[in-house]
């Protein structure tokens, strides 16, 4: 009966949003204010439905109701709570009905906290948002219900993907969910400005808060999965370029882009026609992820669906609300004309180079990503694009990325010199030289990779220092003074900053062991002396294990005893490694235990992991600076938002 209930609200929510999505729209457009108000209610009512829906289905799951089709195929009595509760959403059924829970949660927290907009402007908003939900409702309700009951309920389900049972998998695609579809905010922001014809600092204000709150959320969400690739799949890598990792990081790219762009927009009443571009495809490439991972068009070990039809549904949603919009854009891009001059050395000019490198490296990534597509389609051949490609297609925009960023946040605005821009920079510039010229002497390796990495990382820390003496007027008490914007800026910076050293030494200077190892056989990686004591077969809720036990010492001191573990999970079927990691500020020691060899050995694999935590730091860091940034008042939704004009076609 709850499930009943559940699906009916879905078929409730379908029909709010087609009156949220229709009469505000009018409203707008007539002047007519009672129709206008109607979005607001719809858009809270919308989001209550789909969270009773959502409720339902989480019921199915935690009491183990599996006369329900999705509950059967991606649950287990056997199962943790913790991991039933996340099978909601590890399933192409479940996950699309958080996406348009998540995408209702942002167009109801638009019509609770979007008071101080312009009444027109906020219908045109909520109706453009009720547009998407009212395509995912439908092909949720035509082609994915999670409602759908089995004619004959079997005893047990199927259990859950072992690879997704992980605390790392379960709160990695809400998060990711909270950045993708936030960038849909962005996309009903830049399609209203285009109907209404307003696009300019006012408009800018309005939807950075938007968007650096889905960069916030993709960011964790990013962090997250490669946290979880890094430890799961007994690899010890932190980036594997996977399609689906792929499809985030695009977005995640094109949203950083278009934070800075707005930037330029709110200042200088310029880039307005590349800023509603940038918020169009920014969203466009969140639906070409979620294209990718639910059409089965790509292989991935993250995909949920492998079914051409949903696909080509999803295509269709793609190409309807990305090729309207960008039809509608090319209707109104002559009219956005940009009012602030700038020279060509100057922050705006920086600025515009940011956007350029981060833009170019996404479509880099896009290329990379669907080329194996376009190769079979074209010319019937099988082509993999694997880590080289992107590694020498993607890095060299990264690093130039790095290099200009300290120098174009100390720019002024409209009109720079080079030389002045420099100047507060030189201690850090021979400071991040000395370093990278030390790392160069350290490693035995002679890799250009640790120095490079870790001296563009200290350049990009010491430049938002630099920046946030130079804001305090080198006056130490006047940094507790600082608008959080500033921080959250510098803070952002300096995480990426993080990052870039975590990349660059863990690339660098790690150390790999494979071999077969005899129970009580020491033996030496990377300075540590690592012993096999015991391997146990060990039992957990729905799994076996054989569970080996690790003494790791040094000079003759123990650092620490490691259980890495191999599982089986009986009713998938399907083993999976369970690294054992030693953490640490400078290094990981991360072990790995294999399969029984004929010998009686075990197969270990041994990794030293020099920095590997700064990279999740940095990202951590970076988040920390949105958050910090979001707080600001001057930032929050509708700051300023009286201050605005019409340009080009005039609002009716």
């Amino acid at each position: 009966m709850i499930a009943e209930l559940g699906h009916f609200a879905l078929v409730l929510a379908l029909g709010v949003a087609l009156l949220q999505a229709s009469l505000p729209m009018i409203g707008a457009h007539k002047g007519w204010s009672g129709w206008m108000a109607v979005g607001q209610p719809a858009a809270i009512t919308q989001f209550l439905l789909i969270a009773f829906a959502f409720a339902a289905l989480m019921h199915g799951f935690v009491t183990s109701d599996f006369s329900l089709r999705v509950v059967w195929a991606n649950s287990h009595t056997d199962k943790p709570m913790l991991y039933k509760i996340a099978g909601v959403w590890g399933n192409h059924e479940g996950s699309m009905l958080l996406w348009v829970l998540i995408l209702a949660l942002f167009g109801a927290a638009a019509a609770v906290f979007g008071g101080a907009l312009p009444p027109r402007l906020r219908a045109r908003v909520l109706s453009v948002q009720a547009l998407i939900g009212l395509a995912f409702l439908a092909f949720i309700l035509f082609t994915s219900n999670p409602f759908d009951r089995l004619t004959e309920p079997p005893f047990n389900g199927q259990d859950l993907n072992p690879l997704l049972q992980d605390p790392g998998l379960a709160f990695h695609p809400p998060f990711l969910y909270l950045g993708y579809v936030g960038l849909s905010m962005a996309f009903s922001f830049a399609v209203a400005a285009l109907i209404e014809g307003r696009v300019d600092a006012a408009w800018a204000r309005w939807v950075r808060p938007w968007t650096l709150a889905a960069w916030i959320f993709l960011t964790i969400g990013i962090a997250l999965g490669s946290w979880w690739a890094y430890y799961e799949l007994g690899w010890g890598g932190f980036w594997f370029w996977d399609p689906v990792e792929n499809a985030s990081f695009m977005p995640w790219l094109l949203a950083a882009a278009l934070l800075h762009s707005a930037i330029v927009v709110e200042k200088r009443e310029s880039l307005k026609s590349w800023t509603i571009l940038l918020a169009i495809l920014a969203f466009g490439f969140s639906l070409i992820g979620t294209f990718i991972v639910r059409s089965g068009v790509i292989t991935s070990v993250h995909s949920f669906a492998n079914d051409p039809e949903r696909g080509v549904f999803i295509l269709f949603i793609l190409a309807i609300f990305v090729g309207g919009a960008l039809t509608l854009y090319a209707a109104r891009a002559g009219s956005m004309q940009a009012r602030g001059m700038f020279a060509l050395v100057s922050r705006e000019t920086a600025l515009v180079l940011n956007n350029v490198l981060l833009a170019v490296a996404a479509l880099v990534v896009f290329v990379g990503t669907v080329w194996p597509l376009i190769a079979e389609i074209a010319w019937n051949r099988k082509l993999s694009v694997g880590a080289p490609f992107f590694d020498q297609a993607f890095t060299p925009f990264m690093i130039a990325l790095a290099v200009l960023l300290p120098v174009g946040a100390l720019m002024p605005w409209k009109r720079a010199t080079v030389r002045r821009s420099l100047r507060p920079l030189y201690p850090a510039l021979l400071l991040t030289v000395a370093l990278a010229m030390l790392i160069w002497a350290v490693g035995a390796n002679r890799s250009a990779v640790a120095p490079i990495g870790a001296g563009l990382g200290v350049w990009l820390v010491l430049g938002a220092l630099t920046e946030l003496w130079q804001r305090a007027g080198h006056v130490p008490a006047r940094l507790t003074r600082l608008p959080r914007a500033d921080w959250g800026k510098a803070i952002a910076h300096g995480g990426l900053g993080v990052t870039f050293i975590g990349v660059g030494l863990l690339t660098a200077w790690s150390v790999e062991d494979i071999r077969v190892v005899q129970v009580g056989e020491p033996f030496e990686v990377g300075g540590y002396s690592i012993t096999l004591d015991a391997v146990d077969q060990v039992r957990g809720p729905n799994y076996t294990a054989a569970e080996g036990t690790m003494t790791v010492t040094r000079d003759g001191k123990l650092v620490t005893v490691l259980h890495p573990e191999k599982r089986f999970y009986p009713v998938q079927g399907m083993p999976t490694t369970e690294a054992a990691i030693d953490n640490g500020l400078t290094r990981d020691i991360y072990l790995v235990i294999g399969d029984k060899q004929q010998d009686g050995g075990w197969a270990v694999r041994s990794y030293i992991k020099p920095f590997a935590n700064w990279i999740w730091a940095g990202a951590m860091l970076m988040a920390l600076g949105g958050v910090l940034s979001l707080t600001d008042r001057r930032y929050r939704v509708a700051a300023g938002a009286r201050r605005g004009r019409l340009v080009g076609t005039p609002a009716e």
